[in-house]
């Protein structure tokens, strides 16, 4: 297999220039970046110590007061010209991320529609969200109470490899907009995809100490990144996430984790079927599977099981697999030896116990060193590991289903709850199904885009997908603390000097009848 060449604007010269950004000592040593198209060495990364990730903090921790003084509006405004070069450059990104990911350009180009859609959202939302808000008082006109938000300090963001730049650019905005600094950790599989975002928000004016990116192997620097930070953004695998939140509970620091998946997606017996087969493919193979919101388990009704399967198997088998930087490429590849690995063996433990592979089903060395077919089983039990453990591949198993009952109990059995869909023509049918699924988030009629798409409604996990907030209001919770102030006027809340006791008792519950009965007061 030829090398696949890289893309005209991008040299060597770019990547020691991201490389700097990094906060590293310069002499540090080298890691090898692997680009998945080609398994080849892609660029070299500074490889970060303890050391590097203390003196992130400390610069950080610094640096944070007066970027936290300055108005919300002028950070917001921040965001603004980031999401304007982010679209304007988009051409230079999608190249890198497809190289450092190996997914598809099509799904390359929803993580940068994505980011600029929460640069935007947080830019015209922050300044009225974290502005000092009047609450009602103790007593009313006498007690005048108002709430603030707080910058936590300094916030530990680590990032997967799976959408490098997407999840950067959403968990590192509303900590920024909100006065904290950050410190970054991307995955060494991906970290040049989060120091070209880094270099484009420090030349929209981001001060350098106030958003710093360490680069290095995840199992060294993480824990010691926990160690230092005011509030943890984690978005990982569900027994790294365990280790994290533990670690920074035990600081009585709050963190927010993002975790896995065995996303169930639901197809009811009066489905739009030519609207299910192509939502089904496009949400089990999105980034060749490698999505948290991608769906590994099909519950498709009974009644249309035998008419939907026959046509999900010919859409399937005629997906266009390539490493290319097309844009008719509808599936990319894995993103390392190591996940290929995963993928072949939930699929050959699976046949090995009894499943049948309807499509798919094996590699694809001829078209890339990790690329896996878009894979399609029956009869998956609970003995067979890719029953109940996220494969985070092109492989989904489907089941035949009794009914709506059945399919709700069936994708309630699991572990995980991230993410469901439900495909119906009878909406009121469809959303009653939605509220009995144990997840965070449920698409009807949509694969996974319209949930996930919606950032001003929280986007979070139920059971072992873990208890992390992202999008909405709610992503201020964890790098944001309420501050609460309150005057006191005229009298205070406990007994005047000079008054008795009982007259005390009797004015004080006169005027808590008062506010039960009269509605401005309650």
């Amino acid at each position: 297999m030829s090398p696949l060449p890289r893309p005209s604007w991008l040299t060597d010269a770019h990547f020691p220039g991201w490389a700097a950004l990094a906060s590293v000592a310069a002499a540090a040593p080298h890691l090898p970046v692997l680009a998945p198209f080609t398994g080849g060495i892609l660029a070299h990364l500074p490889r970060g110590n303890a050391e590097d990730v203390v003196k992130a903090a400390a610069t950080g921790r610094a640096a944070q007061p007066a970027w936290a003084a300055r108005p919300v509006a002028s950070r917001a405004a921040l965001l603004l010209r980031v999401h304007d070069l982010l679209l304007a450059r988009q051409e230079q990104i999608l190249d890198l991320i497809q190289l450092e990911t190996g997914k598809a350009r099509r799904h390359a180009f929803e993580e940068v529609a994505d980011a600029a859609n929460v640069l935007r959202y947080y830019a015209v939302r922050a300044p009225a969200w974290l502005a000092p808000s009047r609450r009602r008082g103790a007593l009313p006109l006498l007690t005048k109470t108002t709430c603030e938000s707080a910058p936590a300090g300094v916030v530990a963001v680590i990032v997967p490899w799976n959408y490098p730049l997407n999840l950067f650019i959403t968990d590192i905005t509303p900590a920024l907009v909100s006065g904290n600094a950050v410190v970054a950790m991307p995955d060494q599989q991906t970290s040049f995809t989060a120091l070209w975002a880094l270099a484009l928000l420090r030349e929209t004016g981001v001060p350098d100490a106030i958003l710093q990116v360490v680069t290095g192997v995840g199992a060294e620097l993480g824990p010691v990144l926990v160690d230092q930070a005011d509030a943890v953004l984690f978005t990982g695998s569900t027994a790294t996430g365990r280790i994290v939140a533990a670690q920074a509970a035990a600081r009585l620091v709050p963190a927010s984790v993002e975790l896995g998946g065995k996303n169930a997606l639901l197809v009811l017996d009066d489905a739009d079927l030519d609207a299910a087969v192509d939502g089904i493919v496009r949400g089990c193979f999105v980034g060749a599977g490698q999505v948290c919101l991608s769906y590994e388990r099909l519950y498709i009704d009974r009644r249309v099981h035998d008419t939907l399967v026959p046509r999900l198997v010919e859409r399937t088998r005629a997906l266009r697999l390539a490493c290319s930087f097309d844009w008719d490429v509808e599936v990319g590849t894995l993103g390392s030896a190591k996940q290929l690995a995963r993928v072949r063996a939930h699929v050959d433990d699976a046949v090995a116990r009894g499943a049948r592979v309807l499509v798919g089903g094996t590699g694809r060395p001829d078209i890339g060193p990790f690329v896996f077919e878009p894979t399609l089983l029956t009869g998956v039990t609970p003995a067979m590991a890719l029953w109940g453990d996220e494969t985070f591949g092109p492989v989904a198993a489907v089941y035949a289903v009794d009914g709506d009952d059945d399919a709700v109990a069936r994708a309630n059995d699991s572990a995980y709850g991230l993410t469901a869909s439900v495909w119906s023509q009878d909406i009121a049918r469809a959303e009653s199904v939605a509220r009995r699924l144990a997840v965070g988030s449920v698409n009807i009629n949509e694969a996974y885009a319209a949930a996930w798409g919606s950032v001003d409604s929280p986007s979070s996990g139920w059971k072992a997908s873990g208890p992390g907030h992202r999008h909405g209001r709610r992503a201020f919770n964890c790098v944001t603390r309420p501050k609460t102030i309150a005057v006191q006027r005229l009298v205070p809340l406990a007994l005047p000097a000079g008054v008795a006791p009982a007259t005390y008792q009797r004015a004080l519950t006169a005027m808590l009848w008062l506010m039960r009965r009269i509605p401005g007061l309650r």
